[in-house]
């Protein structure tokens, strides 16, 4: 036989080897000798370490490949970036776990030139974590985290590119900036902040500040998010009559406060008083402009406590000066702080606070505990309930799923591996076979972890659950989904994965169903991934180290034959299965192997009479 040819497909520390062979046809026939990275260590969800669950505070256990054993070794502390400044309390529980720089106030340049030593960074809003932060990082950073809500400052498409999560701490100012909103409502609906500067200049003009009632007003929440549900909240206890406009939200949970959901057009027409509450998003950037004024009641009222993009300062000033907007309170502003001489700062119908939302001592506290426990735990290769930009996945799913996230991986990794060189894989169908409602089973890592194990070994790009479906998506691999119902208990999440590879070629031929796909497929038994079937073999082996599948005669004395190779060479066997499809016909032997064999041995076992083809698996 021809010697193998070798051809490299990973970066260069990839050390394994994957060998398949097929008897000659001629004496130009030649096997292939492709190259693929290990996949021994624990999946994580995040592709980092999992921590040491008994001592959490441990960092995790890296896995470094020596020769042809792995080393298990502690794994650096973190670095963790706090560019602007952190509640005591967050700082605290990050230093525990981490090294912490604090470094405040740095610049776009400063800031590029030391995240690539950082595996995580924290900034509120006036940090801007752009693509050239990403690339800089050089694929370091792992986790952004935003303390705060917004985060519009960060390049969320970037940051997925390059699989860094990001999160933020949505909830411990929620009161804290529901409670401002309804300040600023009151406060401008009695003109204190102007009376206050009267009083402070001397005059005393009760006649120039007669303010209005809210009881009875229409207040008009536009997104009814946290914050803007805790502000109708509040203003229905205040008499106010509460509408709101949200896409997005559910029509159940408004009613359980007592509001009314309505189109953005009636929300505008209708309002007494608008609060504004929604993200700022290429949509809703400026969307309170001169046609949305030209709209609104005359003498309308607004609040905006959440992005000062939604609104265009220019037409709010032209609006104000016309009489169509009465009055506005304002805690946030396009570009922060806004110009000394900003004709909306000096308007004397406009009341503003300098970003002070989230400013109290309890809510800074707050926020600084949320942010890092979220990056502390995206650190350890958990999946945080505030992720940005990847999917919300409950712990107690991911801790149901975790050995069939491992066995997914696995698969996607073993299915790759049967390719044929130059076959390039655009169509791949997972299949799902359970006992539960499809409501009641989250795919969405599985299908992120089948992402990662086919492309992985053939590229250089590094997948995780952040960038999984957009590295698919680039490289032009489509990704379905079927469910197959299972008529048994549905305690157990799942009975089988199987992975269909269309339209391509197998080096092992053995592989392809009857439909001509790549199929396999597994199981998890005791808490291990174990392959189950290839092609349309039932078989029994364990997804662990390497693996050997023959197709052979099924005749007396192949399992001793390979043994014996394999045994001259001190190659251990750790587990032998044999599948067949009829006696005296035709097997599938899946014989498991703690070394990896050379080429010679790998020859030797393809030249035996009966064996008809044969693949080397890295797994």
């Amino acid at each position: 036989m021809a010697a193998a040819v070798t051809k490299s497909l990973l970066r260069p520390s990839a050390t394994s080897a994957d060998i398949s062979y097929l008897p000659p046809l001629s004496s130009s026939s030649s096997a292939s000798c492709l190259s693929f990275r290990s996949c021994r260590s624990q999946t994580p969800f995040l592709g980092v370490r999992l921590a040491d669950p008994v001592n959490p505070k441990i960092p995790p256990l890296g896995i470094r490949s020596v020769g042809r054993g792995l080393r298990i070794e502690a794994a650096a502390r973190p670095t963790i970036l706090v560019a602007e400044k952190l509640g005591e309390a967050g700082l605290a529980l990050l230093r525990e776990f981490a090294n912490v720089d604090c470094s405040y106030n740095l610049s776009p340049e400063e800031l590029c030139a030391k995240i690539s030593l950082c595996d995580a960074l924290i900034v509120r809003s006036g940090t801007k974590v752009t693509r050239e932060v990403f690339e800089a990082s050089n694929g370091r950073l792992k986790v952004v985290g935003r303390a705060g809500v917004g985060i519009d400052n960060v390049d969320l498409q970037a940051a997925t590119e390059s699989g860094c999560l990001v999160v933020n701490a949505p909830t411990a100012n929620t009161v804290a900036a529901a409670e401002h909103g309804i300040a600023l409502l009151a406060a401008m609906a009695r003109n204190v902040a102007q009376a206050d500067a009267s009083m402070k200049a001397g005059k005393w003009q009760r006649n120039k500040y007669v303010g209005v009632s809210l009881v009875g007003k229409t207040l008009a929440v536009m997104g009814f998010g946290k914050v803007g549900s805790e502000v109708a909240r509040r203003a229905k206890g205040l008499g106010m009559h509460v509408i709101a406009h949200d896409p997005y939200a559910p029509a159940d949970r408004a009613r359980a406060v007592g509001v009314e959901l309505v189109s953005f057009d009636e929300a505008i027409f209708t309002a007494d008083i608008l609060s504004l509450h929604m993200p700022l998003t290429p949509t809703t950037a400026k969307s309170f402009n001169d046609e949305t004024f030209a709209k609104v009641k005359k003498g309308v009222r607004i609040i905006n406590v959440a992005r000062g993009g939604v609104i265009d300062e220019d037409a709010l000033v032209r609006a104000l000066d016309n009489g169509t907007v009465a009055q506005a309170a304002l805690d946030v502003f396009t570009v922060e702080p806004p110009p000394k001489d900003s004709k909306l700062m000096m308007h004397e119908n406009v009341i503003a606070t300098p970003h002070l939302g989230a400013s109290t001592v309890e809510a800074q506290e707050g926020v600084a505990v949320e942010i890092a426990e979220a990056v502390i735990g995206a650190l350890k290769g958990e999946l945080a309930a505030t992720a940005v930009n990847a999917p919300m996945v409950p712990a107690e799913v991911l801790s149901e799923l975790s050995p069939y996230v491992i066995l997914a991986e696995k698969l996607g990794r073993l299915a790759v591996q049967l390719v044929a060189g130059g076959s390039g894989i655009k169509g791949v169908k997972v299949v799902y076979t359970s006992a539960r409602d499809p409501d009641d089973l989250d795919t969405r890592v599985l299908r992120a972890m089948v992402t990662k194990g086919i492309i992985e070994p053939i590229s250089s790009v590094f997948i995780n659950i952040v960038n999984a479906d957009y590295t698919a998506k680039q490289r032009g691999l489509r990704i379905s989904e079927e469910r197959i119902f299972l008529d048994s208990s549905p305690e157990i999440p799942l009975d089988s994965i199987q992975i269909h590879l269309s339209h391509v070629e197998s080096k092992f031929a053995s592989a392809l169903s009857d439909a001509g796909d790549i199929t396999v497929e597994g199981r998890v038994k005791d808490g291990i991934p174990h392959l189950t079937l290839v092609g349309s073999f039932s078989v029994d082996a364990s997804l662990e180290g390497n693996v050997i599948l023959c197709r052979n005669v099924d005749q007396p004395g192949n399992i001793g034959r390979v043994g014996r190779i394999l045994g001259e060479q001190n190659v251990n066997i750790s587990f032998m299965s044999v599948g067949r499809t009829a006696p005296r016909k035709q097997a599938i032997m899946a014989i498991g192997v703690d070394e990896e064999p050379d080429k010679e041995t790998l020859k030797k076992i393809g030249e035996i009479p009966a064996i008809e083809e044969f693949v080397f698996l890295k797994l």
